[in-house]
């Protein structure tokens, strides 16, 4: 398999395109499909769960193949009971008895122990194999880098806000890391705005933004939100290029920076 477009994702072992795709944006499900045909398995099942993904999902196990299939399923909840109970009733929308991950969403400090005993209990159940947690705070992956209980890592990644390179990244243990898919990559779209760019620069595609988080060896996927099928293709062609070469790469840190520097957002 080429690796510039699969990868072992950390220690879980799951063979994964290096593409996600994430169900709330709008994309029908023959991008869905399509995508999963040229090499995007990695599915998210995230916060506002639109039925285009859940029906790709159905029409790919109708052909044999899970296996083929990654499916995380997310939860924001707090309450351990109410977790389980959202995350069963995914499972049955999606007709599938197991998610491949759990990702625990949106945490800033480390989850309360009644939520990650409750998931431990669940992945005792079957009902997922792997535990995830996404946040916006990045030094809280560095303290659990050493937590044998978090198998990925999701991390806001993009030109822009570039902190996990130091934060995270350099803080993974060599042996058995956990996996990293990183979001955010368009930086929330400002990245393709060209009024928001240096004087004389082109704004940026999709593909660009992809490839540049997919540049940095730590990651592993890098998500998308595709809103239609052209938006799913732009995200496939980062998956099929590969790695942008140094110049490239110095551009769009440079274009980050400027984006950086005039455009701020809630999180830095």
């Amino acid at each position: 398999m080429n690796d510039n477009k699969f990868r072992t994702l950390g220690r879980t072992g799951l063979r994964v395109g290096r593409i996600g795709v994430a169900c709330s944006y709008g994309a029908p499900a023959a991008a869905f499909e399509e995508a999963f045909d040229q090499g995007v398995n990695y599915f998210y099942w995230g916060s506002m769960r639109k039925t285009a993904m859940a029906r790709a999902i159905r029409n790919i196990l109708a052909r044999g193949q899970r296996d083929q299939l990654v499916i995380v399923i997310q939860s924001y909840s707090r309450s351990p009971a109410l977790m389980e109970y959202f995350y069963a009733r995914a499972l049955r929308t999606l007709n599938i008895d197991t998610a491949d991950v759990l990702l625990l969403g949106w945490h800033n400090r480390k989850p309360s122990s009644r939520i990650v005993e409750r998931a431990l209990k669940m992945k005792e159940k079957g009902m997922y194999r792997y535990l995830a947690i996404s946040g916006h705070y990045r030094p809280l992956f560095a303290k659990l880098t050493s937590d044998m209980a978090y198998d990925l890592f999701h991390v806001r990644y993009n030109a822009v806000h570039r902190g996990a390179e130091t934060e995270v990244f350099q803080h993974l243990p060599v042996q058995s890391p956990p996996g990293i898919v990183t979001y955010t990559a368009t930086r929330w779209s400002d990245l393709l705005n060209p009024s928001k760019m240096p004087p004389g620069e082109k704004p940026l595609t999709g593909a660009d933004c992809y490839r540049f988080v997919l540049s940095n060896s730590a990651v592993d996927v890098c998500m998308s939100g595709p809103k239609n099928m052209e938006q799913m293709r732009e995200a496939v062609k980062a998956l099929n290029q590969g790695p942008l070469d140094p110049d490239a790469l110095q551009r769009i840190r440079r274009i980050g920076d400027h984006v950086h520097k005039n455009y701020k957002r809630l999180f830095s």
